[in-house]
């Protein structure tokens, strides 16, 4: 076999039509030898996790580094560790997440998603306005989910090694759904690994994905009421107290003492968001410290809350309850989570 090997790699050679080394081998990319290396590296992890052998090694193999998943993280806030970080104003971004289209949109699928909302809501205590509104900003209520290839986007992120520990866990994950059934054309999601309609990482999903419509199984991908089910139990989870308000927009008087109220403590996670954010107290104190109530249902006086300014002194603020806090561990953004809030209120209005 060698030598007629050999005799058809000179005969091409002779002919001029390739290269016989061209020919005779494919050229190995060091990038993606590199990726290779790194990502059968992750095999004793994966094993350990409950990841079959048989999956690991026969996907593995087919993952491919992509660099627009790359481009994307380090294009988001704080990805590019060499750029300052800036806060905008969040006047824009509520414009663009609370406007007519998205609450019309999102009052039209609520009264159609009524029965299963109400039912989560029974189970959960989390109002069916948040959930809707949780939906609508992570998929425009179903419309758009992802296209991009959880395996190659999570394998991409981890070997990239920012968050290597992070990814790597998503990464196992993934192969552990392909294990549970779920095929690899059904686990597209967002560049950063989130997927189905509630954007769950792979481990959220296995932590706490639920059956909403009685089939036995958690289709995040394609039943609705799993997903609504899904979100209300992430939120009970992440402890969410029934029938309180997650906050209300307030007037801040002028003269305001906002160093007596600044915030001394440092969060582990997401400092710079929790950074914005007051001191702890009721909203009567609030009260009696000048602050206005806008409208809209307030928390009762009891009720601890923050104070939160995202447009800077002089413009609508808000007091927030730990239901907000909540809403922060979904999507650590101070905006999308006031968005969320602002929104839900919108759609129940």
């Amino acid at each position: 076999m060698s030598g007629i090997r050999g005799f058809l790699i000179g005969l091409i050679a002779a002919l001029g039509f390739a290269s016989a080394t061209a020919t005779a081998q494919t050229e190995i990319d060091p990038a993606q030898m590199a990726f290779q290396n790194f990502l059968r590296g992750l095999r004793p992890q994966a094993l350990a996790a409950g990841v079959t052998p048989a999956t690991f090694d026969s996907y593995i193999p087919t993952l491919r580094y992509t660099p627009r998943v790359i481009s994307l993280d380090r294009a988001q806030p704080g990805g590019d560790p060499t750029q300052p970080a800036t806060i905008p104003s969040f006047a824009p971004y509520k414009a663009r997440h609370v406007d007519a289209d998205r609450i019309n949109r999102g009052r039209a699928r609520y009264q159609t998603l009524r029965p299963h909302l109400a039912r989560v809501e029974a189970e959960t205590g989390v109002p069916e306005s948040i959930m809707m509104a949780i939906y609508g900003h992570e998929t425009g209520y179903g419309s758009f989910t992802g296209n991009f290839d959880l395996l190659d986007s999570l394998a991409t992120l981890a070997f990239e090694g920012r968050r290597r520990e992070l990814f790597s866990i998503e990464l196992i994950d993934t192969l552990r759904l392909i294990d549970k059934g779920f095929t690899r054309s059904q686990l597209k999601g967002s560049w950063a690994g989130a997927t189905g309609y509630p954007q769950f990482l792979p481990s959220v999903y296995l932590r706490l994905a639920r059956d909403g419509d009685g089939d036995g199984r958690a289709d995040i991908w394609n039943s609705e009421a799993d997903a609504l089910a899904s979100i209300g139990n992430y939120l009970i989870n992440a402890g969410w107290k029934p029938n309180v308000p997650w906050g209300v927009a307030v007037r801040v008087p002028e003269g305001f003492d906002r160093a007596a109220v600044a915030s001394r403590i440092v969060s582990p996670r997401c400092p710079r968001v929790h950074a914005r954010h007051s001191q702890w107290r009721t909203i009567g104190e609030w009260r009696t410290m000048g602050i206005q109530i806008m409208g809209g249902k307030p928390p009762t006086d009891t009720e601890m809350a923050s104070l939160l300014e995202p447009d800077g002194p002089g413009q609508t603020a808000y007091l927030l309850t730990g239901n907000y806090r909540v809403i922060l561990d979904y999507n650590c953004s101070n905006f999308y989570a006031l968005s969320v809030g602002l929104l839900a209120d919108a759609i129940a209005g």
